[in-house]
């Protein structure tokens, strides 16, 4: 009986062990394998500064803009402050074509959850065909830039990332062309 128990103590002794290595393993891949932020920490204080989407929304086209100009080319994209207060804009973002690429389609994909989160709090909030269009609009640029760059490279991680970016820009173009037409601001007097 004294050995059964013993047995059964080293039994789950060893199971525990076992667990306990399998736990940090598994810890210790997702801290390699983690993935960079698509946003600088600059960006993000921008988008907390700004609480309304269509602010938002701005933020997120100026900070894929400024990706782009890096892809492009442009060594360090000066970005002006829109409100007075407003977070500077920190230094250019950094990191490889593709890396840039994937903060790309990262940013998009914040863009998209930011409009689906004030839509399922206020349906009717002005503010989200406001956002939708306009995010929309560069959308349609980005996807035409993208394709472009797709026909143009051979990386298969840059293919990748520039899927992702194409798929939450068609998503947002499709969700903008389901938009009505914007109402008119005009007010024309009847005769």
């Amino acid at each position: 009986m004294a050995n059964r128990t013993a047995l059964i103590n080293l039994i789950i002794k060893s199971l525990l062990l076992f667990a306990a290595v399998i736990s940090l393993q598994l810890f210790a891949g997702a801290a390699v394998g983690q993935t960079r932020d698509h946003l600088t920490d600059a960006e993000t204080d921008l988008i907390r500064f700004h609480q309304e989407l269509d602010k938002r929304i701005e933020v997120f086209i100026k900070a894929i803009d400024r990706r782009f100009e890096i892809i492009n080319g442009v060594a360090d994209p000066k970005m002006k402050k829109v409100i007075k207060g407003e977070p500077d804009w920190g230094d250019a973002p950094k990191g490889t074509r593709a890396q840039l690429i994937g903060d790309i389609a990262g940013i998009l994909d914040e863009a998209i959850t930011n409009i689906d989160d004030v839509s399922r709090r206020d349906e009717k909030s002005p503010l989200i065909s406001r956002s939708l269009r306009r995010l929309t609009t560069a959308a349609t640029g980005y996807a035409t830039q993208l394709t472009a760059m797709s026909k143009q490279t051979k990386d298969n991680d840059e293919l990748y990332a520039i899927e992702q970016a194409l798929d939450n820009a068609n998503d947002i173009i499709e969700a903008g062309n389901k938009l009505p037409p914007p109402a008119s601001t005009d007010k024309k007097s009847k005769p």
